[in-house]
């Protein structure tokens, strides 16, 4: 007796979990500015990093095929992420201030990210473009969680105790590029390493895997330093800073128009960025088994037990 392929179902707990779990985050960054409890700032650090990366979770969860279930994606995130950190700033702790410090922290950012990526997804199949973008893209959030709290943190502490706006700000810058900074670099990667595993579903070596991590290489360490290149920029098209430099200081109207430029040239560099980003993983996200290609369904995530239901009914 055939057994129809059963579909993930989608029921949009991840906009809905986004949306509930933002109302909760501002009620509480109020209660923590209106009553300057410190108790409130490790609540106010975890709902601001953790939302839009768990939304993420959500979001992959409702879409996964095959035996990628929803407890493997959790423990994918939080185990990707915890390894991720910590890989990461083990290998960047001997780090020099020098021209391709960006190039390198992006680069052996991308590459822990690749290696805890590869470990979580040994077993996940079908291994397809698709499916291995929503497995990086959990991985990438993972370990944008923990870093963005890590970075909340530190914007918090001050020689006066804790400054609550700071720490505010910087979640929530973090959190709305969180999609299109990690999330985004890890699910090109995961993509690219899916897409080459072919119908056996077995890892193998092709050279878009390295031409992948590359790119997203690149595209991290552009985004790191987006605040360098677009000062840079500002100050060249701002024009006569050399002629003020030389009398030892910037007049107040250059020094004005030069932080204007320098945001305008970030936005359109982060925007540029992320289109690059959302470009590539539409090219290595499409791709099918060769199975799929033919029109044959995908493997839903209940379609192991529906099968055996279907046996034992015939």
């Amino acid at each position: 007796m055939a057994t129809e392929a059963v579909a993930p179902q989608r029921r949009g707990w991840w906009w809905k979990t986004l949306i509930g779990g933002a109302a909760l985050w501002l009620i509480t960054a109020a209660v923590t500015l209106a009553t300057e409890n410190s108790n409130l700032v490790p609540t106010v650090i975890l709902l601001g990093s953790f939302l839009v990366p768990f939304s993420v979770v959500l979001f992959a969860a409702e879409r996964v095929e095959g035996n990628l279930d929803t407890l493997w994606l959790m423990m994918a995130f939080f185990v990707g992420g915890v390894f991720g950190v910590l890989g990461a700033s083990i290998l960047e702790v001997n780090l020099k201030p020098s021209w391709h410090l960006y190039l390198a922290v992006g680069a052996i950012e991308e590459f822990v990210k690749g290696l805890v990526f590869i470990v979580v997804g040994w077993r996940v199949a079908p291994k397809v473009g698709r499916q291995g973008a929503l497995l990086g893209a959990t991985v990438g959030a993972g370990f944008a969680a923990f870093e963005s709290a890590g970075y909340a943190f530190n914007a918090g502490l001050t020689r006066r105790g804790v400054d609550v706006v700071s720490m505010l700000e910087t979640e929530a810058v973090r959190a709305v590029l969180t999609p299109v900074g990690h999330v985004l670099w890890t699910a090109i990667l995961g993509a690219a390493i899916f897409a080459a595993a072919g119908a056996r579903g077995k890892y193998r070596f092709t050279w878009t895997i390295p031409l992948a991590f590359v790119m997203v290489a690149i595209l991290h360490s552009l985004w790191d330093s987006m605040g360098f290149i677009s000062a840079v920029i500002a100050i060249a098209v701002a024009g006569g800073v050399r002629t003020e430099l030389a009398y030892g200081q910037l007049l107040q109207p250059t020094v004005t128009k030069i932080k204007h430029l320098s945001t305008i040239f970030y936005v359109i560099g982060l925007a540029i960025i992320s289109v690059l980003g959302i470009l590539a993983l539409r090219v290595w996200g499409r791709h099918r088994t060769p199975k799929q290609h033919a029109g044959a369904p995908a493997a839903g995530p209940n379609t192991g037990s529906a099968a055996r239901r279907s046996a034992a009914g015939s």
